[in-house]
């Protein structure tokens, strides 16, 4: 494995600590400009988002209604009654976005998508680029706030669902998870550079609880007077 990302996993908890676990918990708001272009704003209501930490599943509850939640995979989007029945799904979901450009609006379903892959990779990472079929690379440091920023680079396996087939996760002094590169494949492949904020621990697990996605230029620095996508987390827990 390669040198720095064995670091990396070690800073953010360890293996050992990270096997023992196979779920995530956490309150969520999210917002930002994205939503408002894809003519579904998001309310700042907060939500109970769950992962799964070994294989790509991800539910938000409430989603739509009180007695609604998403259910979400790779392969398959559902919007599902607490009662386990089905409001709306839709197999193959990548394939729905074919054509669409920055503007193109969004149904539930796309929402739900995006919605899963991207917390599904959020709260499972640094420790998703250690998964099988992940391939990483050191990559050239970034300089920012006073700091040098190790840099990997992850090819994502075509079997998972995610912003962009490669992206770049950038690490300080500490070998924590400073910034996150990738473009937005199912938004017309928009760059995105989104900065982490405030990392806490829980049960073991170090990860952060802010995280502020912007417009990126082709110097690859963030656009500031965009906020594409705004993450806070909170309570977070793992079982």
């Amino acid at each position: 494995m390669n040198t720095l990302l064995n670091e990396v996993l070690e800073a953010h908890g360890g293996m050992d600590r990270r096997r023992q676990l196979s779920s995530a918990r956490a309150t969520l708001v999210s917002g930002g400009d994205l939503f408002a272009l894809k003519g579904l704003p998001q309310d700042p209501t907060p939500r109970e988002m769950t992962v799964r930490l070994h294989e790509e599943h991800a539910s938000v509850a409430p989603f739509g209604a009180p007695d609604q939640r998403t259910g979400f995979t790779a392969d398959r989007v559902a919007i599902e009654r607490t009662d386990d029945s089905v409001v709306a799904e839709r197999a193959h979901p990548r394939t729905s976005f074919d054509g669409h450009v920055l503007e193109t609006p969004w149904d539930p379903l796309d929402r739900a998508y995006f919605n899963g892959y991207a917390l599904w990779t959020y709260l499972t990472t640094p420790f998703l680029l250690a998964m099988p079929g992940f391939d990483v690379e050191e990559i050239e440091p970034w300089q920012e706030d006073g700091e040098e920023w190790r840099g990997l680079r992850a090819t994502f396996p075509d079997t998972t669902a995610s912003h962009s087939t490669r992206q770049d996760f950038y690490f300080g002094p500490d070998r924590l998870l400073r910034r996150h590169d990738y473009h937005v494949d199912i938004a017309g492949g928009f760059a995105a550079a989104q900065y982490v904020y405030d990392i806490t621990e829980a049960d073991g697990i170090l990860l952060p609880t802010r995280r502020r996605a912007y417009r990126r230029d082709d110097d690859l620095r963030a656009i500031r007077t965009q906020v594409m996508v705004s993450i806070d987390l909170s309570d977070i827990r793992f079982s």
